[in-house]
């Protein structure tokens, strides 16, 4: 295999592949390292269900057929595109078929480190190999980015874990657990470890633990007038960020920031009210201000909102605190290289088509979002990127001999491309 390419992306999950399978459409120079749908198999509890439906949860190959609910009926898994919740085992299944069908040539290395040279990037695998690469995606997740509240940071991992720590609970059967959140992760975790036969509480600085309500289906006339559905949920608002993504990137910095920080708060999927309400004590309006190790227990204080403080002491501490994007918490980036990345509030500034101000260097998914919005928050946003990314790269670089644009190269759709043919 050559140890030069055009087009280098980092990361195999919904964003990673989708772009692999675009590039591949239009005959683009490229190669794709990660462990496929990586952070989806390893960073979230197997019994989880998405919140996202059917319809906003596939990946996207360039001609738009092999789709969530195409696999689903080959299979004779369940399956609709509104209103049947899809398990996080049947979707991390239909990634891994995806990969082998449409991105065969996907190499299953880490990079350790990312340097930029005068032709463009040099990458170090964890395999020993080496490469250059015109342009390299970034399309990493959210599997760098855990936030672990400052407090917990430095108690043993025995005490204390974030809930990207766990895909299943059956060690806590017996043990007092605490989990910290408000959001879908925390109810999620929470409910998880009750039913694992965890005794859990849950508490978080909010009032109130939301969960959102049922859609009424087949949804009537003024449902769809008043919220229209999107791919990341049912409202006027989220409509734009879905289907307008390139006008939001064009919007005024402050207000891009504040629309990504407010809309769609943390809140747990509807089918998870009747789980959590009446079966897991939750105390709101909780601060976490200190926490400590104690007799094989941790030990967590908190400020309360009417002044007051508590005490209480637990087996484990499970932080459902969420992710927080930053390029210097990618650490395989050279330091000189991520200094000189323009960003804002940590994140990259990206322009129309992604690129970063180091030119070459691209980034896409959830570290994009204050950018291009909310979307790149979620799977549904592949397909967005993909079209626009793979457009831009195909328009500024050579194709591979012999295919013409818009065409498969031979084999993709079997899954035989081979390496050779996918690094010229």
């Amino acid at each position: 295999m050559s140890d030069r390419t055009d087009v280098a992306i980092i990361g195999a999950g919904p964003y990673g592949l989708s772009i692999a399978a675009h590039l591949a459409d239009r005959g683009v120079s490229f190669r794709i390292f990660g462990k496929p749908m990586e952070s989806w198999l390893t960073q979230m509890p197997r019994d989880m269900l998405l919140k996202s439906e059917g319809f906003a949860s596939s990946l996207y190959d360039g001609g738009g057929e092999f789709s969530l609910g195409s696999y689903c009926r080959q299979k004779g898994v369940p399956y609709a595109d509104l209103g049947l919740p899809v398990p996080l085992r049947t979707f991390c299944e239909y990634g891994l078929a995806f990969q082998r069908r449409v991105v065969p040539t996907l190499e299953d290395a880490k990079v350790t480190a990312l340097t930029k040279t005068p032709e463009g990037f040099a990458l170090r695998l964890d395999t020993g190999g080496t490469l250059s690469a015109r342009r390299v995606v970034m399309a990493v997740g959210i599997s760098h980015f855990a936030h672990m509240p400052e407090s917990l940071a430095g108690l043993p991992q025995t005490l204390v874990s974030h809930s990207s720590g766990h895909t299943g609970f059956a060690r806590f059967k017996g043990q007092d657990v605490v989990v910290l959140g408000a959001g879908s992760s925390a109810v999620d975790v929470a409910v998880l470890a009750h039913e694992a036969g965890a005794s859990v509480r849950v508490l978080a600085r909010r009032d109130e633990i939301e969960i959102h309500s049922r859609m009424r289906l087949p949804r009537p006339l003024s449902d769809r007038m008043r919220q229209p559905m999107s791919g990341i949920g049912p409202s006027w608002r989220s409509w734009f960020f879905t289907h307008l993504p390139s006008i939001f990137h064009l919007l005024p910095e402050a207000r891009r920031l504040r629309w990504v920080k407010t809309h769609l708060g943390p809140a747990g999927g509807w089918f998870m009210a009747d789980r959590f309400f009446g079966r897991v004590p939750f105390l709101p309006g909780h601060a976490l201000i200190d926490a400590s190790a104690a007799d094989d227990k941790v030990r967590l204080e908190f400020a309360t909102t009417d002044g007051n403080r508590m005490v209480l002491e637990a087996d484990h501490v499970i932080a459902a605190t969420g992710y927080r994007p930053a390029v210097r918490r990618l650490a395989f980036i050279d330091p000189a290289l991520a200094a000189s990345i323009a960003t804002v509030n940590d994140t990259p500034i990206l322009s129309a088509n992604f690129r970063s101000s180091v030119p070459g260097l691209y980034f896409v998914g959830p570290i994009a979002a204050n950018s291009f919005g909310p979307l790149m928050r979620f799977a549904v946003g592949a397909r967005f990127v993909a079209r626009r990314l793979s457009r831009h790269l195909a328009a500024t670089t050579r194709r591979l001999p012999g295919v013409a644009r818009g065409a498969t190269p031979a084999g993709v759709a079997e899954g035989r491309l081979s390496s050779t043919v996918a690094a010229k």
